[in-house]
């Protein structure tokens, strides 16, 4: 069963099917929303990376796809990415000379930062018995076309978007360190990617295997359902989460079932919860995460919009400004910071390029970038999630924009690293793009914003790992004791062996022609 209908599934294909680049050739979906269309100039990043790839494969003496799988391969994307979108300015990602077709000089970068510290607070997998098995037929049609080689003639499930592959992408084919394991609830129960008892229980396995504190977990929120405020004084008792979050649209997979949308300002839903955290907080000390308010906002697209008129108001971030001000003692950590542009023909990545001409804003984006200002706050916070990974893929400028906009309206110690993988794959490909992006000179100029500096300069390690450590309590100490642990020591097994990153997307891309 899939969210989207049988019109739309007809025109999509598993994400499985691109072409495994290190960083995606067309942006996808999970089965919550419909893809946008692969752009003129995505396709033409796509002919230049495999170009790339073969040639720089073949000086090498290995397969392409071999090849992307190495620190040279990843290089040579984001050249291709330059190329592609930098033509004739300066570059947006930093390349070294000769990265891409030097393999000992890309690893050895790649070696001098692996040790940088990670932690991402978005990330997901599904549950075992989940019903949302439209990603194992589009799987299955990937392998008997022949399309990605990897998946002929193997049966497909879908545990390749479960705890197994998910434990590998995160820990083991990327530099992340610490994650947060997330969720999603419906009104229909089986649609919940996890139980806040799943996520609570894989943190816990992990912890337990690794020695150490790796996993964090949400607990979901879900205000106006029955007796919510009982379950979550029993549930933050039982299960300890180390914060916790809301969707003030309702009801994200199951938009028409959404019967319970809600403010983040309106004092009789809300406040009583806010008071309840202040009460956590005071009882248990050792959980500092217990102020961390994660809320789901954006992604919410005109045609959907359309869709769901009525759901609108509860996407955006007018509801922010108020509840921070008057609850200055949590923060409100607003997931892929409200970022409105994604799936669908009228919601792709350059008509925000468009509107960013036109009016210097990104709608909700940069309305959340003003709230500080605005209500003289500094406890709301901008996580990037899905705004990183989609306007990389299709329009580079938007990311290095609205992450120009951001730091100069919140501070860089008020973005925080989420990847919402395991939707678009291991998120090596997202870190690399943060280290190696730059705001290009005439946009810093014209808008005033200064540059982010190297991968291992201060705003980078404090949007990659800092600030959410801040915010989470994990000290320098703790963050030292991650390198002599047993999920370290599977890491460095495993790069030994020679690793296996699939460079493989999940989910749904449109099909061509």
């Amino acid at each position: 069963m899939s969210l989207l209908t049988p019109e739309e599934l007809e025109k999509l294909t598993g994400a499985e099917s691109l072409f495994a680049s290190p960083i995606p050739v067309q942006s996808l979906s999970s089965d919550e929303f419909m893809p946008s269309p692969q752009t003129r100039r995505q396709q033409e990043f796509e002919v230049r990376v495999k170009a790339i790839g073969a040639r720089l494969a073949k000086k090498n003496g290995m397969s392409r796809r071999k090849f992307f799988k190495t620190a040279g391969g990843m290089a040579a994307a984001f050249v291709a990415m330059n190329e592609t979108y930098a033509k004739g300015t300066a570059p947006i990602y930093d390349v070294l000379k000769e990265e891409d077709s030097n393999l000992q000089l890309a690893q050895a970068r790649a070696d001098g930062l692996k040790d940088q510290f990670v932690m991402d607070m978005h990330t997901h997998y599904l549950r075992d018995g989940t019903p949302i098995r439209a990603f194992v037929s589009q799987r299955e049609a990937v392998g008997k076309a022949g399309w990605n080689p990897l998946l002929v003639g193997k049966p497909q499930t879908i545990d390749d978007l479960m705890f197994p592959n998910y434990f590998k992408e995160i820990f083991l084919d990327s530099d992340t360190k610490i994650a947060c394991i997330s969720g999603s609830y419906s009104v229909d129960e089986k649609f919940s990617f996890l139980t806040n008892q799943m996520k609570a229980e894989t943190r816990e396995r992990v912890n337990r295997e690794a020695g150490t504190r790796r996993m964090f977990s949400h607990a979901i929120f879900t205000p106006g359902w029955p007796n919510w405020l009982d379950k979550v004084e029993e549930e933050n008792e039982r299960l300890k989460p180390d914060s916790w979050k809301g969707y003030t649209i309702g009801d994200n997979t199951n938009k028409h079932l959404s019967k319970f949308p809600f403010r983040l300002d309106d004092e009789k839903v809300m406040y009583p919860f806010y008071e309840k955290l202040v009460g956590f907080m005071k009882k248990y000390p050792d959980r500092p995460g217990l102020k961390n308010v994660c809320i789901h906002k954006g992604l919410f697209s005109p045609s959907v919009a359309k869709q769901f008129p009525h759901l609108l108001g509860y996407c955006n971030v007018e509801d922010v400004g108020k509840a921070a001000k008057d609850w200055p003692q949590l923060n409100f950590v607003i997931y892929h910071s409200a970022y409105r542009w994604i799936g669908g023909p009228d919601a792709r990545a350059e008509n925000a390029w468009a509107q960013v001409q036109r009016t210097g804003r990104v709608e909700w984006v940069s309305d959340l970038a003003d709230i500080p200002g605005q209500f003289g706050v500094s406890n709301v916070y901008a996580d990037l999630g899905q705004i990183f990974a989609h306007s990389n893929m299709a329009e580079p400028k938007v990311a290095a924009f609205m992450l120009g906009q951001m730091i100069k309206g919140m501070g860089a110690d008020h973005v925080v690293w989420g990847t919402d993988a395991l939707w678009t794959g291991a998120p090596q490909w997202q870190i690399e793009a943060l280290r190696r992006m730059e705001i290009p000179e005439d946009i810093r100029r014209y808008w005033g914003f200064a540059p982010m500096g190297p991968a291992d300069g201060p705003v980078k390690r404090a949007i990659l790992g800092e600030n959410n450590a801040r915010l989470y309590g994990i000290s320098a100490a703790k963050r030292a004791d991650l390198a002599g642990d047993k999920v370290a020591h599977y890491k460095r097994l495993y790069d030994a062996q020679g690793g296996d990153r699939s460079n493989l997307a999940y989910g749904y891309v449109l099909k061509q022609g």
